[in-house]
């Protein structure tokens, strides 16, 4: 049977730092985040289908970041939700690598998309597919974490950034 052409399956997966949504289409991760299946299936306006095959692979990668068993990921991505300057600077963000931060200006001289810094900072906020797309490792000048939208806010990025070595725990994480 071949696949369903614009559809998405969701998968939930349970974190550290909350249950994090998983939404694949056939082309790859398409949105991410925490929340409910309900909140993005409404942005994407994707038929729903119930496919854990397709889930799987983008599961199996996200239980081995968190397990500290993963440092890039090898999902495909769904650029769909994204176009012009935006995408630009997600893909750039994409190849930050695991374990260090970009400050908002460096990732817009990395683009090359000629967004200002400080416009950088409302791509991160609407990253539809945060850790795959590491918005996590974007810091303000000075080593500043910046704003954070996903999960508890700045202190789930602080513990993402503390899992990926780029910070030392404090004591109150010990």
């Amino acid at each position: 049977m071949a696949p369903q052409t614009d559809s998405v399956a969701f998968a939930d997966v349970p974190t550290p730092v909350g249950t994090f949504v998983l939404a694949v289409t056939e082309v790859g991760l398409v949105a991410s985040g925490w929340g409910s299946h309900a909140r993005l299936a409404d942005r994407l306006g994707l038929a729903e289908v119930h496919d854990s095959d397709r889930t799987a692979s983008v599961v199996a990668e996200l239980n081995r970041y968190f397990a500290g068993e993963l440092k890039e990921f090898a999902t495909p991505v769904d650029w769909r939700l994204m176009s012009g300057a935006r995408l630009q600077v997600l893909q750039a963000l994409h190849k930050v690598p695991y374990g260090t931060a970009v400050t908002y200006g460096e990732l817009a001289e990395r683009s090359g998309s000629k967004v200002p810094a400080r416009g950088i900072g409302s791509i991160m906020g609407s990253n539809p597919i945060p850790i795959v797309v590491p918005c996590h490792r974007v810091i303000a000048a000075g080593n500043g974490l910046g704003g954070f939208s996903g999960g508890e806010g700045v202190e789930t990025k602080r513990w993402l950034l503390t899992h990926e070595g780029y910070l030392q725990p404090t004591l109150l994480d010990l």
